[in-house]
């Protein structure tokens, strides 16, 4: 499935599923379009379990929302080998609640999802049609809740991104800067490539995405591409002008093999924003000037 179409009336009541912790759910309170009333399932006088079906239809059919967006995921790449089930259950079984419940009272349904989904990668980047191989168990919930979403919920959107970041919460922006902070150098990956995101930027793609009712698969993240040794030079550089960093410190790359993880991760997992942009006439920044952006509200 590609990007699919765009339907006219824009929703103006939207309940936004996530967590306050998380950046995504952060950047997209900050940025609610004039005239939206933005309801976070956060604000709901008792707790809602996304993956409780009466829970989430309780407070769908109470709100009466005319959009819901989905910002609620389990982001733990490592911890998800260790705790399966509990990934699931967010990626997996919150979503397919939350896409039902929309189903069933009519309203528009967004779902985030990652370029985590597809594997490896050759160097080119993933089209939205691109068969999928997840690489671990995280990659694999965030697809079958992909599934999940599109059976409960057939006109929903979908929307990839990655290497998420913002001025909000824990993320690798923040990590370098006080990292950089503390030591005269830090190694960074060198050999895996994808295209840094401001929690900012997919926000308002988001809104962008609800107010035309977009329906099918998108792909949205900062234009270009870095390794993560590329992204906390840029830090570094970006940091220092800003008085952000306040010392000389060596970056030093690292391969895979030197720094491994728990999960496998792609080597290359850029995705191609081509269709994404005809389909909701918008163009992303491209991610150094985003990261500067976001580096500027630190100062």
């Amino acid at each position: 499935m590609s990007a699919d179409s765009v339907e006219s009336s824009a929703p103006t009541r939207i309940v936004i599923a996530g967590s306050e912790r998380g950046q995504l759910f952060h950047e997209l309170m900050r940025t609610v379009p004039q005239g939206v009333e933005a309801m976070p399932l956060s604000d709901v006088g008792e707790r809602v379990d996304i993956a409780d079906k009466t829970s989430v239809n309780r407070v769908l059919q109470e709100l009466e929302p005319d959009a819901v967006i989905n910002a609620a995921a389990w982001t733990g790449v490592d911890a998800a080998e260790s705790e399966p089930e509990a990934a699931r259950r967010v990626n997996v079984e919150g979503a397919a609640q939350l896409a039902a419940g929309a189903e069933a009272i009519g309203a528009w349904f967004a779902h985030v999802s990652t370029d985590f989904v597809f594997g490896p990668g050759n160097g080119s980047p993933f089209a939205t049609d691109a068969a999928t191989a997840p690489m671990g168990i995280y990659g694999r919930t965030k697809l079958d809740g992909e599934i999940a979403v599109r059976d409960a919920c057939p006109q929903a959107a979908i929307v990839r991104t990655a290497w998420v970041y913002s001025s909000h919460g824990n993320n690798f922006v923040k990590t370098m800067l006080r990292l950089m902070n503390e030591r005269d150098e830090i190694g960074v990956i060198a050999d895996q490539i994808g295209s840094p995101t401001w929690a900012n930027s997919l926000a308002r793609a988001l809104w962008t995405a609800c107010s035309q009712r977009a329906s099918g698969v998108f792909h949205w993240t900062g234009a270009g591409a870095a390794s993560w040794y590329d992204f906390a030079v840029a830090v570094l550089e970006e940091g220092q002008s800003l008085g952000l960093v306040s010392r000389d410190v060596v970056v030093k790359p690292l391969s895979t093999a030197e720094y491994p993880t728990p999960a496998a991760r792609p080597n290359y997992s850029v995705m191609d924003l081509v269709s994404t942009r005809a389909a909701l006439n918008i163009d992303p920044s491209h991610w150094r000037a985003d990261l500067r952006a976001m580096l500027g509200e630190l100062v």
